[in-house]
Formats: structure tokens, C-alpha cells, sequence
């Protein structure tokens, strides 16, 4: 078997990355193989359809934040359509003293904003003029506070933190993190200077496909799964392969589960599921990639046909840990997506858990209902509490935290790789959580494989 120009792929894992790697190759005829360890595709994006709401139970939204996101629905060719964002999308609010403010998204308005002390305002018109930093593995926190204040980190930064990551600003490393904003201060030395000079700076058409809209898919995002798992073909896909493992041969890689020897395998699972799936490879260089941490989360989703809080024209609203509430925030998927709730009804999601409470999936279903009635109730000025649909969602192994042993981590994969040659380890384990990146990170392990631009 000509391993290099002959390749047969499997992929581990049928969720958004192997889905995309898998189209990709099949797409440039590459012989590929899915292998999933649940009996559906699509991994923790589901959609649900109940009383009238159109709801999801993984993630709600994306971000167009690579160009491949907009080049893979077109390669679909209509087999699914996108939704972008209402314009209320753009506004954030945050919990303070008892009552939402708006997130300002300007200098402007965040010299005028209640969220920030008026030193650390004056700080902030400084920030230009600040020194980049020179410790690739400073925290979140550590970086704000040197550039910008603790009110920003406290009502701007934690916040928008426990959203993306439902994370420890004190934890995650920037560079891992949020990459674009460390680079922000490498390459142009400040936040501020450098998403004004970013903002004019010239883009070619590629880079302007990168809208850094927020997406959903009409009818909900599984239908992008749909779409995607009918152009790869059934038959390239074994679904319930739970007891899977890998075995390392002469001419490639063989799995229990299948005949064929792969010249590559593509892991798109958690670390945690690395040492029994590949049990040849070093131990300690696994260990160093499982040491990786996961959020533990709850969602509860609310369903009101007759909303009678208080107006939802945002995005959501964040509850910054400084205010030692039950919830991390809430999204209002109604306000801003077509077709998720009746009409005068409102469709939420509610989140708890994260790095503020770890124990959250050891409390039972009336406990978190008490907890969200209570909260909701009051953030959201309803008279009574009477959803129509009440959906609660659990997940052990929510979103990875990259810490501190990021660049270990980093190390180890790239060492395991060469170590055995064509064995890719993707997923949310590196290069980001979102769905831009999951999408983008198989296109571009396809390219990898076919040594061709796609």
C-alpha cells in the first residue's frame, strides 16, 4: 500500500471536525472512513423540536469567524441554508447591582458605561501607549490587569470569559485562549491601536468571508449535520463503535472494528478518551495531553408562549462572578433567530456551572429548577415562573480549558505525530472551541492529507 498517495483515512469521532475532515477528503477522493462512538452523528449538536420551540441542545450559535465557514455551505450546495443573527445579536448586557447594562462596544461608550471605575477608564485611554507583555504564558487576568483594570476584568473579561469558556480568566492563558487577542498586542502593542488598525487594514475577498457574524442554520444547526452526513454517505460511517481502540502495523494503523488497514487516523475525541483508543502510543506523552481540563455545565432550556418579563433585544445577558449569583447568563435565542419560539413567546438558555460551581451535575433536576425559577424570576421580571418547555441538559465533559499546560500539550501532539506518522490528534483538544474552528481545522487537516488546497 502507497501510504502517501494511496491514503485511506479513518477518522474518529463523527462531530463537527471528523464530519468536515471526512467531506473534505471523500470530496477529493480519498477512501475515509467515520467511526462513532454514539448511534448519531453530529456529537453534542442536536436540535429539538417540542410545544412549538425549535431549540438545541449543544451549542446555540456559531461565529463566522474563518472564512471556511461560509466555503463549507457553499460547497453543500444548498443542502442547508445559513441564518444569520438579528441586529439585537449585537447587544450584550451584563448583571450589576441588581439590574442589566449594556456591554459598550466603543471607546466612547465605555468612557460613558456604569460597568468600570473612573480610574480604570482613565487607564484605558492610556492603554495605547502600554508596553506589550513578554510572558507567553501570562493568564487572562494577569493581562488585564496590567492593561486595562480590575473593574474590566471584573465586569467586561470574567464575564465574557464564563460565556465563551464558562471558564477562570485566573486560568486560561491568553495565547492558548483567545489567540487573536494576544496577538493583538504582539503585533500592534495594544488592544486598542490594534483593532483600529486591524479594522482599516486591506482584505482579500478570502478574509471577508470571516464576517464575525453570529450563524445559526435555518430549521436549527442539525440540519448542517444532516447536510453533511449526506454528502459523506452512510456507508462511511460506523456508528456505535464504543469499545474502539488502534492498533499500530507495519503498513499503517488497524482498528478492531474494521478489516481495513489505514495509512492515517484523525482523533476528533477528548483527551480523555486517548489511552484506551490509542494504547501504543507513549504514555507519557498522553498523559501530557489529557491532562487537559474540562467545564462541567448544565443548559436549561425555558420555552414561554406569552413572554412577560422584561423586553429581550439582546443577544443575552452575562453574570459577572463578582456578583455571586447561580447562573452564569442566559441567552434570548428568540430575539435574534427566525422561528424558535410561538409569537409573543421567547425560547432561553440558561447556563450554570462552569469553574463557578464544579458540582453543578451532582444536584437533581428539582434542584436546578428551584435555583433557575429563582434567578430568572427576578433578572428577568416575571411575574410567575410557568415556562412551556423545560429541557435540562447536563454535560460532564463540556468545554476544555486551556491552561497552563497548553504549550506541554501542544508539544505532545506534534511529538506523538512524528513519532507515528500520520496520526492526527484534532478536535477541541487544540486550535480552539467553536464551531468556526472545529469546521476549519478538518478542512485544513484535509488539505494535510491531500497535499492540495481544497
Amino acid at each position: 500500500m502507497d501510504r502517501q498517495h494511496n491514503p485511506k483515512v479513518a477518522i474518529v469521532g463523527a462531530g463537527l471536525t471528523g464530519l468536515t475532515a471526512a467531506f473534505y477528503l471523500l470530496k477529493s477522493g480519498i477512501d475515509t472512513h467515520i467511526f462513532e462512538k454514539t448511534g448519531r452523528a453530529g456529537g453534542v449538536i442536536k436540535t429539538n423540536f417540542e410545544n412549538g420551540f425549535t431549540f438545541e441542545l449543544g451549542p446555540n450559535t456559531g461565529i463566522i469567524g474563518h472564512p471556511e465557514v461560509m466555503e463549507l455551505i457553499d460547497d453543500l450546495k444548498g443542502s442547508c441554508k445559513l441564518e444569520i443573527a438579528d441586529a439585537a445579536a449585537k447587544a450584550r448586557w451584563i448583571w450589576k447591582a441588581g439590574k442589566w447594562e449594556l456591554l459598550p462596544s466603543g471607546l466612547i461608550d465605555g468612557i460613558k458605561t456604569p460597568l468600570f471605575t473612573f480610574p480604570d477608564k482613565l487607564r484605558l485611554l492610556g492603554e495605547p501607549f502600554l508596553k506589550p507583555g513578554t510572558n507567553p504564558n501570562e493568564t487572562l487576568k494577569e493581562l488585564v490587569l496590567r492593561r486595562m483594570g480590575k473593574s474590566f476584568l471584573d465586569y467586561a473579561v470574567d464575564p465574557f470569559i464564563l460565556g465563551i469558556y464558562s471558564g477562570d480568566p485566573a486560568k486560561l492563558v491568553t495565547k492558548y485562549a483567545l489567540p487573536k487577542l494576544y496577538m493583538l498586542e504582539q503585533d500592534y502593542g495594544s488592544f486598542i491601536g490594534g483593532s483600529i488598525k486591524k479594522a482599516y487594514r486591506a482584505k482579500t475577498g478570502r478574509d471577508k468571508k470571516a464576517t464575525r457574524e453570529i450563524f445559526s442554520v435555518k430549521g436549527g444547526l442539525q440540519n448542517l449535520i444532516n447536510a453533511i452526513e449526506k454528502n459523506i454517505d452512510k456507508e462511511n460511517i460506523s456508528f456505535n463503535c464504543d469499545a474502539l481502540f488502534f492498533e499500530k502495523t507495519e503498513n499503517g494503523f488497524k482498528t478492531n472494528n474494521h478489516n481495513k488497514i489505514f495509512s492515517h487516523v484523525i482523533s476528533t475525541v477528548g483527551a480523555y478518551e486517548l489511552p484506551k483508543l490509542f494504547p501504543f502510543a507513549e504514555t507519557e506523552k498522553i498523559d501530557l495531553v489529557n491532562r487537559l481540563e474540562y467545564t462541567k455545565l448544565v443548559q436549561v432550556t425555558l420555552g414561554f408562549k406569552e413572554w412577560k418579563g422584561i423586553e429581550l433585544n439582546a443577544f443575552g445577558g452575562l453574570v459577572p462572578s463578582k456578583e455571586n449569583r447561580n447562573i452564569l447568563g442566559v441567552l434570548f435565542l428568540s430575539s435574534f433567530l427566525k422561528n424558535r419560539a410561538p409569537k409573543n413567546g421567547a425560547l432561553l438558555s440558561v447556563f450554570m456551572g462552569g469553574a463557578r460551581n464544579t458540582e453543578i451535575l451532582e444536584l437533581s433536576d428539582n434542584q436546578i429548577i428551584d435555583i433557575v425559577k429563582v434567578e430568572i424570576t427576578e433578572m428577568m421580571k416575571l411575574v410567575k415562573f410557568e415556562p412551556d418547555l423545560l429541557q435540562i441538559s447536563r454535560y460532564h465533559y463540556a468545554i476544555p480549558q486551556y491552561g497552563i499546560e497548553s504549550e506541554q500539550k501542544i508539544k505532545a501532539i506534534e511529538e506523538l505525530g512524528k513519532i507515528h506518522a500520520n496520526l492526527i490528534l484534532a478536535g477541541n483538544i487544540c486550535n480552539g472551541i467553536g464551531m468556526a474552528d472545529r469546521i476549519k481545522q478538518g478542512k485544513n487537516i484535509a488539505a494535510q492529507i491531500t497535499g492540495t488546497k481544497i
